[in-house]
């Protein structure tokens, strides 16, 4: 694992994530030789090939979504 001095990450910290990034291989930043930071790649992303069906499951239907919400009844202008 590469290590790198605050005061240097500091100064190229987008060419640092941009070699992270590329590399796939993590970097520690240190302060004095201490530890103080580990910039790691994040896990691959899961790609989906289509948008379709991405929200199955989300949504919970409860009672009738078709029929009116109300009576005849309610109405005003279904009066005489």
């Amino acid at each position: 694992m590469e290590q790198i001095a605050v005061s240097k990450f500091k100064a190229t910290c987008l060419a640092v994530l941009e070699q992270v990034r590329k590399t796939r291989k993590p970097v520690l930043v240190t302060r004095f030789g201490v530890p103080l930071a580990q910039v790691t790649p994040p896990p691959p992303a899961k790609h989906r090939s289509s948008w379709i069906g991405r929200m199955e499951g989300t949504v919970e239907i409860l009672g009738d979504i078709v029929g009116p919400i109300s009576s005849e009844q309610d109405w005003e202008a279904g009066r005489d």
